[in-house]
């Protein structure tokens, strides 16, 4: 019965409805869109390319593990966790004979991949260059479709992709940049993949000069193996992996051999699964801030309604079951097309992701049934929840007080609605307070969206009681306008919870846009402000390619220039992962200052590690502790610490001499070169104008550089976070446009009353500026509390980094969409004769 009820009660109230359906179908899509790419981190799968011909595939292991045995009344609990490192793990080239004597191996074929950067015009057109020996072209497999294998040293064999785009024929020549220095190669031969290869371009070196350019003497990236014939793969697996037990290396098939070659994609899936549970998280509890305040907005609308429907016997629990079908149905409607609409939206996310380099292509788009379940649930649930919310107030008042507020607002707010407000408020200082101690990203930056939202919760509870106090403050001025502000004062006053209900969304979007777009600029601009503070060097040489030649520094030295080397990666001492550099040591405090606050640079050598003050306190070190790290190839070490520096943000928490470092990175060039000298920038360049890849700036303009590539960042950030944005601005449209849409006949009584239409329409006017003015502070206030806090925290001063024009463009946009969500309608409105209206029925 009481279902049909709510169908027919929905089939004739499609407009009042509308809202709330609008809301709904934006969070199920919002949802549905963070669920695909939450999806495709845990299973999205990575197809091979150059594996392709070789059922099994032996390889390093790529992560640092560590198991943990906890004993508790009589119980042994073991847990085991395994981080992914940075750099390609490598495999000692004795395991080929282990795996030859192995059952069902008919042909092992070992497997090197390094750098190897063709130096042309037209560049690989975005596929990713890699070197191998030319014997394991037999792993895809590559043909010669022209010319021969490389058998000398300077021999070298391409794909037909690059030979297209370069213009190469056999005999020609060019020059690779690859881990050594420079080196122009013969092109011997032409080979062309029996598969698709779409995502990288080989380039095939004779095995001598491979295993030069690898670098890692006696190590292999991995192991092809091909079975005898008739061996079933699952069994060959098997017989290889008891083979191998002890040995630390992994053995796999199918899918999991894309992995081993796209460490890149294999990465992204960890950062697609925080990306998609950090936006997903943050999607919900906007959502049910946004659903929860359209739900609001739907019950007050028909207030009178349900207070006559009390009236003629109707109880609370029928109310509440009414509303609550009725949320049901418009939530489950809703959550299903937008559940449909987020699919291509994830798609499109993904696709964008791609195109700005933050997930490789390799890593495919994963659409299943979950994402779509999770959007329907979630805005069901949401629905009902808010409809119950909603309409806790007409439910538990009598019905003649329920008929007496159809027409006013109750003088006074729940004592209840007031607590749970002061609470929310109290939790999201108490965020704001945790904020200011917490010292690394991956910490604070969940706690940073959402001390916005809990402190934005906070004001939807307590909006009319911020409203009438903004009415006490703005309500002389207001009058000094004229008819339309002393309109909008009375209707300010005696409507505060219709107006806290726009100023809730308006706030959300003010104080949330306005941290999205300054938390990274606050650390960015603190780290470069202390490596600007710390580059002491005369000119700085940064690469044109992959990174600067070692045979640019050695120049340099050549003339008695002090040639600093940077290279970069990550490491991780047990399970936590820190940004590490390696620096060359001979003159290196003529270079470079990190700010050394205990101990000596002067100690810094292959057995020794500087650290920033961060990672000293995290850690528990000072000079002359020990410390047991895991360096990015997964080479464990133990190293005393030499010094310990102030400047971690600019210049990264740990500090290795640059051998130690090159030796166990993929790419061992140098990000930049500090150089002080005597000579000007363009004596530099001219000693260096033969080196590729090498260009020579001053201070300030690498400092420009950084500047952009942080705002390349920052852009895949930006993204992830403007569909919450995007959402909440619909938000803001949404219930604006309903809180005016509803109050046509309260037009209609005024220009009855000779208030003319050019009138009403500023009064509107007024309302929406004064409710942006209020939302504007209140949000403003959120994010200058919140970033200022993270700022506390992250840099050590309360100094966060705010764009004014920025700033302004972000409250000009809240005002645009105020002004247009409230004039359409009530333009709309005013288009209908008054008297029409005044004697509609309701």
């Amino acid at each position: 019965m009481m279902l049909r009820y709510a169908l027919k009660s929905v089939r004739a109230r499609k407009a009042a409805f509308f809202g709330a359906f609008l809301a709904l179908m934006c969070a199920a899509a919002l949802i549905t869109a963070c669920g695909t790419l939450l999806e495709t981190g845990l299973r999205g799968s990575i197809r091979t390319e150059r594996y392709t011909a070789t059922p099994v595939l032996v390889s390093a292991d790529q992560n640092v593990h560590r198991t943990t045995v906890k004993h508790k009344k009589g119980k042994t609990k073991i847990k085991h966790k395994a981080k992914p490192i940075a750099e390609r793990a490598w495999l000692p080239q004795g395991l080929a004979d282990t795996l030859a004597h192995t059952p069902g191996v008919a042909r092992v074929v070992p497997e090197l991949t390094f750098l190897a950067q063709p130096l042309t015009a037209n560049g690989t057109g975005g596929r990713t260059a890699y070197g191998h020996a030319w014997d394991s072209a037999a792993l895809t497999p590559y043909r010669l479709t022209a010319g021969k294998a490389p058998k000398s040293p300077t021999d070298l064999v391409v794909d037909p992709w690059l030979a297209g785009r370069a213009r190469l024929e056999v005999g020609d020549r060019l020059t690779v940049q690859s881990t050594q220095a420079p080196r122009t190669y013969r092109v011997s031969g032409i080979a062309a993949p029996t598969v698709d290869v779409r995502h990288q371009t080989p380039l095939f070196f004779s095995t001598e000069e491979a295993r030069r350019l690898a670098a890692h003497p006696g190590k292999v990236t991995a192991f092809g193996l091909f079975p005898d014939r008739g061996t079933d793969t699952g069994r060959l697996r098997s017989a290889v992996a008891r083979a191998l037990r002890g040995t630390g290396a992994q053995v796999g098939s199918g899918d999991s051999r894309g992995a081993v070659e796209f460490l890149d994609a294999a990465a992204a899936r960890t950062k697609l699964v925080s990306l998609g549970g950090a936006m997903g998280g943050t999607s919900l509890l906007v959502a049910v801030l946004v659903v929860v305040g359209t739900f609001a907005l739907t019950v007050q609308q028909r207030h009178r309604e349900l207070a006559l429907l009390r009236a003629v016997a109707a109880g609370p629990g029928q109310i509440r079951g009414l509303l609550g079908r009725e949320a049901l149905i418009v939530g489950a409607v809703a959550g299903l097309t937008g559940a449909l609409l987020g699919l291509p939206l994830g798609g499109l996310l993904h696709s964008r992701f791609v195109a700005m380099g933050a997930v490789p292509a390799t890593l495919r788009l994963t659409v299943g049934v979950f994402p779509v379940v999770a959007g329907v649930v979630a805005t069901t649930a949401g629905a009902w929840a808010s409809a119950r919310v909603a309409s806790r107030r007409i439910t538990r008042i009598r019905p003649a007080e329920a008929l007496a507020e159809s027409r006013t607002e109750p003088a006074r707010l729940p004592w209840g609605r007031v607590l749970a407000g002061l609470l929310l408020l109290a939790g999201g200082t108490v965020l704001v307070v945790v904020l200011t101690s917490l010292r690394t990203e991956p910490a604070s930056t969940p706690v940073t969206f959402l001390a916005v939202v809990v402190l934005s919760t906070s004001v939807a509870l307590l909006g009319p009681l911020l409203v009438k106090a903004a009415v006490l403050l703005l309500g002389g001025p207001l009058r000094l306008i004229g008819p339309g502000g002393r309109l909008a004062t009375a209707n300010l006053r005696g409507n505060a919870a219709r107006m806290a209900s726009v100023v809730t969304p308006l706030t959300l979007l003010v104080g949330m846009t306005c941290t999205v777009l300054f938390v990274t600029p606050t650390l960015g601009d603190a780290a470069r402000a202390e490596a600007r503070e710390g580059v002491r060097a005369d000119q700085v040489v940064v690469p044109a390619g992959p990174g600067v030649p070692a045979e640019a520094a050695r120049r340099l030295r050549a003339h008695h220039d002090v040639a600093t080397e940077v290279v970069r990666t990550t490491v991780r001492v047990g399970l936590d992962k820190y940004a590490a550099q390696g620096v060359t040591p001979a003159g290196l405090t003529r270079t470079w200052d990190p700010g050394v606050t205990a101990g000596s640079l002067d100690r810094l050598t292959d057995r020794t590690v500087a650290v920033s003050e961060l990672a000293a306190d995290q850690l528990h070190l000072k000079p002359g502790s020990t410390v047991k790290l895991t360096l990015g190839d997964g080479t464990p070490t133990e190293l005393t610490v030499a010094a310990v520096y102030s400047k971690g943000l600019g210049f990264g928490d740990l500090t290795f001499t640059h051998d130690l470092v090159a030796r166990h990175v993929d790419n061992p060039l140098a990000a930049v070169v500090l150089v002080s000298t005597t000579r000007t920038r363009t004596q530099i360049a001219t000693a260096l104008r033969d080196v590729p890849g090498a260009r020579v700036v001053s201070p300030r303009t690498a400092d420009h550089l950084q500047a952009q590539r942080q705002q390349a960042n920052a852009e895949v950030n930006h993204l992830a976070m403007g569909l919450v944005l995007a959402f909440t601005a619909i938000a803001v449209v949404n219930t604006l446009a309903m809180s005016v849409s509803e109050r046509v006949r309260e037009f209609a009584l005024l220009r009855l009353a000779g208030a003319t239409r050019r009138q009403v329409l500023r009064m509107l006017r007024t309302e929406a500026l004064s409710v942006v003015l209020l939302a504007t502070v209140l949000g403003s206030g959120i994010a200058l509390a919140v970033l200022t806090a993270f700022s506390v925290g992250m840099t050590g001063r309360a100094a966060p980094s705010v764009a004014p024009l920025l700033y302004v463009a972000v409250v000009a946009v809240a005002g645009l969409l105020a002004l247009a969500a409230t004039a359409l309608p009530g333009r709309a409105a005013l288009r209908v004769r008054a008297v029409t209206v005044a004697t509609a029925k309701e």
